[in-house]
Formats: C-alpha cells, sequence, structure tokens
C-alpha cells in the first residue's frame, strides 16, 4: 500500500512539475499576427490626417533587403517608437528622415504622382513584391523569412551605412544567458552577433537596455509583450515572441 501511495505521489509532482513548462507555452495572450507578406508592415499616421492626407504605409520587409536597421534607426535618426518622430514633407524635400533616399535619384521621389506610394492607408500596400523574397531561408512566424541566414550567406547584402563610406560594424560575439523566471523554464539565449549584422550597439543602449551589467530591471515577458526591452522590435518587425524557440532554443511544446 505504501509503494502505491509513494507511486501516485510521484506522479502527481511529476505533473506538477510539468504544468509551468506546458503553461508557459500557451499562457501569454500574444498579439495575433499578420499574414507574412503584411508582417512588419506599419501605418505612420502622426500627422498625415492632420494634414488631409492618407496614412503612410512602411514596409520593413521591401526596405531590409537593401539596408540594416542601424541606416534608418540610427544615422536618419527614426525613433524606434511608432509616429515618435515628426516627419514633415519639408524635411523629406530637405533630404531629412525619408528624403534622404527618396531624393528621385536612389529611390522615387517626392512628387505628385508618387504620393501614394506612401500616403495610401493601406497596409497591404505593395504585397505582391513579395514574392521576390520567396527564395529566402524560411522561419515559422513573422515574415517567415530567416533574416540573420539571409545576410550570412549572402542572398541580401543590405548596406550598413550610408554615411560613411568605408564604415565597419563592431564584432562582439558575446552569447548571454538569461534565466527565466518560472520554474523549469528553459533559459533564454542572446546573441550580440547576430544582432550586430542589423543594428548598432546605440540602437539598444542605453535608452532601451541599460548597459551596466545587471542593471535593467523588471526584464519579464510582461514588459516585452507592453512593447518594452525585446518587444521594441519582437512583436510588430523582428520575428514575434510567438517563437519561444528563437529566443528559449530548449522550451517543449505540448
Amino acid at each position: 500500500m505504501k509503494r502505491k501511495v509513494h507511486i501516485f505521489i510521484t506522479h502527481i509532482l511529476i505533473i506538477l512539475l510539468l504544468i509551468p513548462v506546458a503553461g508557459a507555452y500557451a499562457f501569454w495572450n500574444l498579439p495575433p499576427l499578420p499574414p507574412p507578406e503584411e508582417y512588419g508592415n506599419l501605418r505612420i499616421n502622426r500627422l498625415s490626417e492632420k494634414n488631409g492626407q492618407k496614412p503612410v504605409t512602411f514596409s520593413h520587409w521591401s526596405h531590409r533587403v537593401k539596408y540594416t536597421c542601424r541606416v534608418c534607426h540610427l544615422e536618419l535618426e527614426f525613433n524606434m517608437k511608432l509616429n515618435s518622430t515628426e516627419i514633415t514633407e519639408e524635411a523629406n524635400k530637405n533630404g531629412l528622415f525619408c528624403g534622404t533616399c527618396h531624393d528621385g535619384k536612389t529611390a522615387f521621389g517626392h512628387t505628385g504622382k508618387n504620393c501614394k506610394k506612401c500616403h495610401n492607408g493601406d497596409i497591404g500596400y505593395g504585397k505582391e513584391k513579395f514574392e521576390k523574397l520567396k527564395n529566402l531561408p524560411t522561419a515559422p512566424f513573422g515574415n517567415k523569412i530567416e533574416w540573420v541566414m539571409a545576410v550570412q550567406k549572402g542572398l541580401i547584402k543590405p548596406k550598413q551605412s550610408i554615411l560613411e563610406k568605408d564604415y565597419k560594424p563592431m564584432h562582439f560575439k558575446k552569447l548571454l544567458r538569461l534565466e527565466a523566471a518560472w520554474t523549469m523554464i528553459p533559459p533564454a539565449y542572446f546573441s550580440h552577433r547576430k544582432h550586430g549584422y542589423w543594428l548598432d550597439c546605440a540602437n539598444c543602449h542605453p535608452d532601451i537596455f541599460n548597459i551596466k551589467k545587471k542593471a535593467t530591471k523588471h526584464f519579464a515577458m510582461i514588459y516585452n509583450l507592453d512593447g518594452k526591452f525585446c518587444g521594441v522590435c519582437h512583436l510588430k518587425v523582428a520575428f514575434p515572441m510567438n517563437d519561444c524557440k528563437g529566443c528559449h532554443p530548449d522550451i517543449k511544446e505540448y
């Protein structure tokens, strides 16, 4: 009898230990994902409708095949938060923000016939061009494109800088192991090397992450889903948090 009780209790304990892992995969109320060809598309509307124009649709995937994140979010000074940069037509025509490239030479310019290419209010605008990326390495979520691998294999060669001809990114290869707060949840891993293909140190430090070791507090999933920390990018542009294995490679699916 004692042996049966012992076996029963052992089974219960095993089940209780597994619950956090199984629950973690489905516990969070992750935002719904748009179709791959619309993932990363943003509607910029800080000033457009106030000035009688339709919101601007910006496609990240169509730009990232040519430029890294650091070009726009460091050199051209676009803030990481949507609609927090005051982008005016005057600034664009003076070669700032979008106007740095959209000058009629590098890319289409700010002329009347081109207005609807940006000011269309259609989050799916230009999605027919997504077909051109079908041969890039695949991923399970987001655009369903493994962007880092595409760079590593030389399938795309996005520019790291448009201001410095001889710019070379700093190679920092440190892999961070981040222990999870939940019992039985495997650690997350952060690769500086992979992020370095796209970003500058200043894109993350010190505004998003304090650069001092272990000085970033409250670094939890709930804050990521609120658009903080990793959630600045990994909600609507970089691979979404639905891809648990992207950060927690040893997590189990139940």
